[in-house]
């Protein structure tokens, strides 16, 4: 098969292990070919600049710039980018965050590689696909209340582990409004208590830690 008829992708991951195993994939592909890895955000972008792939594998978690910034960044300049996002986390959050920024296709890294080459098939040839798991663990939240600015701002220094107080002193407010704060997130996520605050809302991707 001659390069034009191949699909050509670039790889966005920090992990070399991992970024050996997309190539090794890919390349063993005859529709396929890896036209060049990267192992951060910024430098993502660079290569999409320079080589213009039909297709990007975009990790959602870089050391620079999270990989959904990257997409935006790409999908800024370049609309018609086609970018699966690739992710061993299942956070609601952020699977919507992505679809919503322009991602065509979400993928969990424990799949095996016979779907992720079908995805990147599926992808190029102009469809869009979310695992029927992923597409579960959406639909599971739909209804919920999302949390606000503030209020992930006081989960996130929750998770931290600082008390009430400490919190209303890093976000100038009164411990009072804190504790409306904690009773809102607590109801919306549907925790007991503070700890299982942050692990749901490190699960679903609402924040980092």
């Amino acid at each position: 098969m001659t390069d034009q008829a191949q699909i050509r992708v670039l790889s966005v991951d920090d992990h070399p292990l991992l970024r050996e195993g997309i190539a090794a994939i890919i390349n063993d592909q005859p529709d396929m070919v890896l036209t060049a890895d990267a192992s951060s955000g910024s430098e993502g972008i660079q290569k999409f600049r320079e080589l213009r792939p039909d297709i990007t594998l975009m990790d959602l978690r870089l050391p620079d710039m999270s990989g959904i910034d990257s997409l935006i960044a790409i999908r800024t300049e370049f609309s018609e980018a086609r970018i699966i996002m690739l992710t061993t986390f299942e956070g609601d959050v952020e699977i919507q965050r992505a679809l919503e920024a322009g991602a065509r296709g979400y993928m969990l890294k424990s799949m095996p590689p016979r779907e992720l080459v079908e995805v990147i098939r599926q992808v190029h040839a102009g469809k869009k696909r979310v695992p029927p798991e992923v597409a579960a663990h959406l639909a599971e939240h739909m209804s919920d209340e999302e949390l606000t600015g503030r209020e992930i701002d006081v989960l996130g220094h929750i998770a931290g582990g600082n008390r009430n107080r400490d919190i209303a002193e890093k976000l100038f407010i009164s411990e009072e409004t804190v504790k409306v704060h904690i009773k809102h997130i607590m109801d919306k996520l549907g925790a007991s208590d503070r700890t299982q605050a942050v692990a749901i809302g490190v699960r679903r991707g609402i924040i980092q830690f």
